[in-house]
Order: C-alpha cells, then structure tokens, then sequence
C-alpha cells in the first residue's frame, strides 16, 4: 500500500478536516512527505476530472464534494436527511443513545462496521452532537437535546431500559478487550 493511498483512505474514513501532523505522524512520516503526497493526490483528482476534490486549508486537510457536483450533492443530501433513517443509522443511533459520550471507535466496535458516513447522516440531522476530547485526542457523540425532545423526553435517562444499557458490564468489559 502506497502513501497516497494511506492518506486518501484516513481522510476519506474521517468526517472532519484532519491536520496535516496528525496524518504524518499515522504513517511515521515527516510533514513534508505528507505534503508532496497529499499534492499528488490534489492533483490526481483534479486531473481525472473527479467528484472528489482534497480541499487543503494550509493546515488541514480533507477530502469533499468537487465544486461542479456541489448542487447536486446538496440537492440529493436534502431528501436524504428528511427521508427515514436505515436501519444501520437507527442502530448507530440507539448506540449513541444509549452508551453516550462514545466514540466512533467503540461505536464500530460494536456494530462490527465502519461508521463514518452514517455519524456524519445524524449530525447532518441534528440527531448527534460531537464533542471533541484534548486529553484523549478523540470525538466523542452524545445525542442532540433535539433528539431527546423529539422522542418526548425530559432527559435520557427516561429511555426504556436506559440505567441497564448505559452501564452493562459486559458491553464495557467488550469495549475494554478491544482495545487491548
């Protein structure tokens, strides 16, 4: 596997921008071999006419819709975010809900999927909120207040079986044995 194709598929799995060191330092590489190899897939994608632009701030780097296609991807996003959501996205959904604060990674730990797309469709909805963590230098997602007034609400705890999910010591004891 190439650089390039390493750092087309973090910042394709990502939802956010990601900075340039951060990506040189998942590959063990210097900021600058980063640099040349994120401008040779600018320029990959430019010359092949792509839907795909990388979109580079001078500090971040990430990979969206090409301008030409902008249009059309706000057009089909629109009846995406008002249709019903998917079965994967109501189980992702239930997750957060329910085991929240978390993590994409202990998110697709469970679901045994990548989940990137599908956290990106429920903050687009307003479902999720994303909050990011210094410490640990992750995001982690937690429910929207909308969310909770939209299922009539007053606060999560009210969930049915809420207390007994929240803290299952045998998902928890899962989380942790993955991580290992």
């Amino acid at each position: 596997m190439t650089i390039k194709s390493q750092l087309e598929s973090l910042l394709f799995a990502t939802v956010k921008p990601i900075a340039l060191k951060d990506l040189a330092r998942a590959l063990d590489i210097t900021p600058a071999v980063a640099a040349d190899k994120l401008k040779e897939l600018e320029d990959d994608y430019k010359n092949r006419e792509s839907g795909i632009s990388l979109v580079n701030n001078g500090k971040s780097y990430q990979l969206t819709t090409s301008a030409e296609n902008s249009d059309l991807v706000k057009t089909f996003l629109k009846s995406e975010i008002s249709g019903e959501l998917s079965q994967p996205s109501l189980e992702t959904l239930t997750i957060i809900a329910y085991r929240g604060p978390i993590s994409k990674t202990e998110i697709e730990r469970i679901r045994g999927i990548n989940c990137s797309l599908i956290i990106r469709n429920l903050l687009l909805r307003g479902l999720i909120e994303e909050e990011f963590d210094k410490k640990k230098d992750l995001n982690y997602y937690r429910v929207s207040v909308d969310f909770i007034r939209f299922l009539g609400l007053s606060e999560l705890k009210d969930l049915p079986g809420y207390a007994s999910l929240n803290s299952n010591d045998t998902i928890s004891r899962y989380l942790e044995e993955k991580e290992d």
